[in-house]
């Protein structure tokens, strides 16, 4: 079977929940293909880093990324774009790229940052955790379950005008250093008279991000490729409380700068090039739809933008055709304290087991795991839209020992009241209230990892799929006419290697007939 050819040269690879669903190795998928069918020995120009900074994290190839393109595993791919929609710590580029590059992958000759990209640094840090403290100790509050990564401050930084840019790496130190002074002023000052911590608050959160980031790079550390000591925050304390070294803060991020001068460029232009010679860009977003800061639900979202749009922002290029590539798994998690409406007891056997396997990539938290929710998939493709769907994870899902199914999907939402919802309310006070409605569906015996066809799928996650496409597609054209061209299910995983992938699957109009269930939805066209 042949798959449809991608509508525009760029592509962009996005979340369909709450993140996690590893968009990551799809960017190996499309050049493959990509490869083979243009015939071209590179196909892909660039992997652009759209938004999010190092707190989406993304798995490719057995490698954990932060900060870094999951493309970095493509080693055909020429560059490795971060656009200027990004927050990124200058040392954290060489944290990542060092030890990659001691495995034998190019990193360095092939990133190029932005001009305008947002420099983020370990103010935004210490405001992240500041912020969070107040949040739960001031407020009373459930913690947002923030990275700690600083996210969230460098962007209000952009919002209120302070931002520093990797442009300024180019000019005179003298501006550069004032500018970090001044965040730091305003640092500080923030967390002691607005956030309210305490001395003993203020002094534990560089022992926190000191453990943090020792833990986080502690392979490279028992490598040699760093010293323990590059990963000590202690360092930017200042002498006297409510205070940091701003000597060596500008010193040390100065001189990460500094090494980074040759990557620094106009990212815009490079983009322009690659369609110029009818090459690919993929954009590869961190987090995903939910999670963005408008149309998710605060405070659990990102500081960014997380779909298909903000690639013309990031890229700074005009709005034109793009093919959005949405990205899920067979059932869904979160962390922190999202409202989960489909969540699994813990003590369900199936959770037990899913749990095992759920981590957050960048901070190791333990994820929480539910039943694949329709509605949230339903609304993504009614308002974000894609063309094209991955679906993970499918392996993960059959019998166990002590288990034998049902399945479940969730189809709708049902208030106190009895009312019924096919989409997700946009007040989060409702949306707290609502229980899901469900359809069960039988479970399979085998495993799944060493399928590469889909005929050869048990009948039963045959079944499962099916309704897992056609439960988002009644949800999200739930009351009208559904449209003539409907988004194509174009790959499923079936293990986290890149071989592990299913492709031959029916087109979304015969993909669909195959499960029957009572609705009072518009018949299929």
């Amino acid at each position: 079977m042949s798959l449809p050819p991608f509508s525009s040269h760029l592509i962009a690879d996005v979340g369909i929940s709450m993140g996690d669903e590893g968009k990551g190795r799809l960017i190996g998928e499309v050049v493959e293909e990509l490869r083979a069918s243009t015939k071209l020995e590179v196909p892909v120009q660039m992997v652009l880093k759209v938004n999010g900074g190092a707190n989406s994290g993304h798995t490719a190839g057995g490698i954990k990324l932060n900060l870094l393109p999951a493309g970095v595993i493509e080693s055909s791919i020429p560059y490795l774009a971060i656009g200027s929609g990004v927050v990124a710590d200058p040392r954290k580029f060489w944290w990542e790229a060092r030890p990659l590059e001691e495995q034998g992958l190019k990193v360095m000759d092939r990133l190029i940052i932005d001009e305008r990209t947002m420099v983020s640094d370990v103010c935004h840090r210490l405001l992240d955790l500041a912020w969070e403290d107040y949040r739960v100790n001031i407020l009373a509050e459930e913690s947002r379950g923030s990275t700690g990564r600083g996210i969230t401050p460098a962007y209000q930084d952009e919002a209120g005008q302070w931002q520093i840019n990797y442009g300024d790496f180019l000019a005179e130190r003298e501006g550069f250093a004032r500018r970090l002074r001044q965040r730091a002023d305003r640092t500080v000052k923030t967390i002691q008279h607005v956030c309210q911590a305490s001395e003993d608050t203020w002094n534990g959160f560089f022992d926190l991000l000191t453990q943090a980031e020792t833990r986080a790079n502690q392979e490279s550390i028992d490598a040699g490729i760093f010293q323990i000591g590059e990963f000590d925050f202690h360092q930017f304390k200042g002498d006297t409380p409510f205070s940091l070294n701003t000597d060596r803060l500008v010193d040390l991020y100065w001189e990460a700068g500094q090494r980074l001068r040759e990557q620094i460029t106009d990212v815009r232009e490079r983009v322009l090039d690659a369609l110029r010679e009818h090459r690919a860009v993929i954009g590869e977003f961190g987090q995903a739809f939910w999670l963005d800061k408008r149309h998710g639900y605060a405070p659990n979202v990102t500081g960014s933008h997380t779909f298909a749009p903000e690639f013309f922002n990031s890229a700074c290029i005009p709005c034109q055709p793009i093919h959005t590539f949405g990205v899920g798994k067979a059932y869904d998690t979160k962390v922190g304290t999202h409202t989960f409406i489909t969540r699994m007891d813990d003590e369900h056997p199936l959770c037990k087991h899913l749990k095992k396997l759920e981590f957050g990539t960048s901070t190791g938290r333990q994820r929480m795991v539910g039943w694949f929710d329709a509605v949230e998939k339903g609304d993504t493709l009614r308002y974000g839209g894609f063309q094209d769907l991955m679906i993970n994870k499918i392996d993960a899902l059959g019998a166990l020992p002590d288990w034998t199914g049902p399945l479940r999907i969730c189809h709708a939402y049902e208030d106190r009241t009895g009312r019924r919802y096919n989409h997700l309310p946009r007040r989060e006070e409702l949306r707290r209230t609502l229980k899901p409605l469900y359809r069960d569906f039988p479970t399979w015996e085998g495993d799944l990892s060493g399928i590469r066809r889909f005929d050869d799928l048990p009948v039963e996650a045959k079944t499962y799929i099916a309704a897992m496409m056609r439960s988002i597609l009644e949800a999200a054209y739930s009351d009208e006419k559904w449209p003539l061209r409907l988004p194509n299910l174009r790959y499923i995983g079936v293990g986290p290697d890149p071989s592990q992938v299913i492709k031959d699957i029916p087109e979304t109009a015969v993909l669909i007939r195959m499960v029957n269930f009572e609705s009072d939805r518009p018949a299929i066209p």
